[in-house]
């Protein structure tokens, strides 16, 4: 597959998972929001720091250096039964996992109070069963994201989140009594929805003719499990040692992406209250970083990992390979750079109208403002690290890697000091600011990776970061107007004025896209050539 095919493929991709993310977040955001009405605030806390703490640490651990190592390098060429055999070791890694967690949260943690919070200690099993769950389908999803396979991860978890909202609504209505048994099982029916989508996909892909069509490597369903052929490794020791590097990282990596929560459940700066509080501002302020930069950057490194060959400088590639690997991480540094210029600009005089819309004044009162206007330029942090660090996994090699192993060390080891310190001083607004601070760091590492990358290529794609002036100016006066709109319109004067007030940034907005259009057309052309799948599909 050449360059521009894998081009292609993901920006396809991307754009699916866009979509994917989009549809997540908002049900996610309308399925808080609709709980918020029929829980406490306690029980959001348990669930969504406490619980989903123990589900994303197990499943991120277990698979996360598996999915990096095997979608590194040109699939053509490898041996995917090998592969495979690899990502088996998933399960029982997980399955280790799941048992040291769930010990340290039953016997370790503070449990909840069980009146206010009751079934806690099922609860935490059935959490780890439903990531177990969700490891099963592990190696197909490996196998579908290698191949370009868009559609499928798009309807598997689309299917599953629906479920997942369904039962969950369900149950609030029906039986809000039953407290955590309620997030249990629609975990569970999550991680079964999407395993389940993933195999009946397979049977019947596997020996078809779009199979054929694609040259998959594999044709039976019996090749999906782990064997052992005669003469042949079980599987490729250097694809193992490159996951174990991943391995080290990935650990280091789940502290800093989950800091504060291993900082709020193991050392009790906030109480369960204020940790739902926290938790549901932060998915609010986080929505687009995760729904739009995430997916940039899961298909672009599959693309960035395609394209260069690892280990090596720009100097000793393809020159048109790596000429577009530089164009394409141009764009895409420019891309989220304004998506985080333009909500840190808006966020501050729209946080209080947006907690007040969404919570009411359970949220919009006390802390939730200040911590959402906090947050509001942590997105445009996340925005730039996500891109930077997808090019430089994509290029570092092994030695690489490990050496980049201990700067996380020392950045995780600095973050948790910070995270509780400022949090102690601060309360929840320290968190964030602990986090602005480790991802500046991160930032100025992987800037500096890229720079000595394509310094004698000729290639510059850090002027990404620098928008046109009269865009910097635009934004800087919208920021200005919409505050002074925020001041005399919002937000205890009724809904008419808090109209007025979102007609303000709306037009302050159209003026910024409009400046966008005109002072920034390659990026403008890049976004409908390659992240727009129905305008590639016209024009291929």
């Amino acid at each position: 597959m050449g360059s521009e095919e894998v081009l292609k493929s993901a920006s396809t991709l991307a754009s699916y998972n866009v979509l994917l993310q989009v549809m997540f977040r908002l049900l996610t955001f309308f399925l808080n929001a609709f709980t918020l009405r029929f829980v406490s605030k306690e029980l959001i806390g348990v669930v969504n720091v406490r619980l989903m703490l123990l589900y994303t640490t197990l499943v991120f651990l277990s698979r996360e250096a598996f999915r990096r190592a095997c979608l590194s390098g040109e699939g053509a060429g490898r041996n995917w039964r090998q592969v495979i055999n690899l990502l088996w070791f998933t399960l029982p890694l997980g399955c280790l996992w799941g048992g040291l967690l769930v010990c340290v949260w039953w016997w370790l943690l503070q449990a909840p109070d069980p009146e206010t919070v009751p079934h806690y200690v099922p609860a935490v099993g059935l959490f780890c069963l439903a990531a177990l769950t969700e490891l099963l389908a592990e190696p197909l999803w490996v196998l579908a994201h290698a191949h370009m396979l868009v559609r499928l991860k798009v309807v598997a978890e689309s299917l599953a989140m629906i479920a997942k909202c369904l039962v969950t609504v369900v149950l609030v209505v029906s039986a809000p009594k039953w407290g955590l048994y309620i997030f249990s099982a629609a975990q569970c029916v999550y991680a079964g929805f999407l395993l389940l989508c993933y195999i009946m996909y397979f049977l019947h892909f596997l020996g078809s003719k779009e199979a054929e069509r694609k040259a998959f490597p594999l044709h039976h369903v019996s090749q999906l499990l782990p064997t052992r052929r005669n003469g042949q490794p079980l599987i490729d020791w250097k694809l193992a040692t490159l996951t174990w590097s991943f391995f080290k990282q990935s650990f280091l990596k789940q502290i800093l992406t989950e800091g504060e929560r291993y900082v709020m459940t193991f050392l009790n700066v906030l109480n369960f209250g204020d940790q739902g509080v926290y938790d549901i501002v932060n998915n609010l302020g986080s929505m687009v970083a995760r729904f739009l930069f995430l997916p940039i950057e899961e298909s672009f490194y599959v693309f960035f990992a395609k394209v260069l060959e690892r280990g090596q400088d720009a100097r000793h590639q393809k020159q048109e390979e790596v000429s577009i690997a530089a164009d394409v991480l141009e764009c895409l540094l420019k891309l989220v750079l304004l998506i985080g210029l333009i909500i840190t600009a808006f966020g501050y005089s729209y946080s209080h109208l947006a907690l007040d819309m969404y919570g009411g004044e359970l949220l919009s009162s006390g802390t939730g403002p200040s911590l959402l206007r906090c947050y509001s330029f942590y997105v445009l942090l996340l925005a730039i690290n996500g891109v930077t660090e997808c090019f430089v996994f994509a290029a570092m090699s092994k030695e690489e890697v490990d050496r980049y192993n201990l700067v996380m060390l020392a950045l995780s080891a600095s973050f948790l000091l910070l995270s509780y310190w400022l949090t102690w001083l601060l309360g929840g607004v320290g968190f964030i600011l602990a986090n602005c601070c480790n991802m500046g760091l991160r930032i100025m590492h992987s800037l500096i990776y890229i720079h000595r990358y394509f310094q004698y290529s000729g290639h510059t794609p850090l002027t990404g970061l620098r928008p046109h002036p009269a865009l910097l100016i635009t934004l800087a006066i919208s920021s200005v107007i919409t505050a002074f709109s925020e001041s005399m319109f919002c937000c205890d004067s009724g809904w008419l004025l808090k109209l007025v007030h979102v007609a303000t940034g709306a037009l302050c907005l159209l003026v910024v896209v409009t400046v966008v259009f005109l002072t920034e057309t390659g990026l403008v052309q890049f976004i409908k050539n390659q992240l727009l799948p129905k305008y590639s599909k016209k024009h291929t």
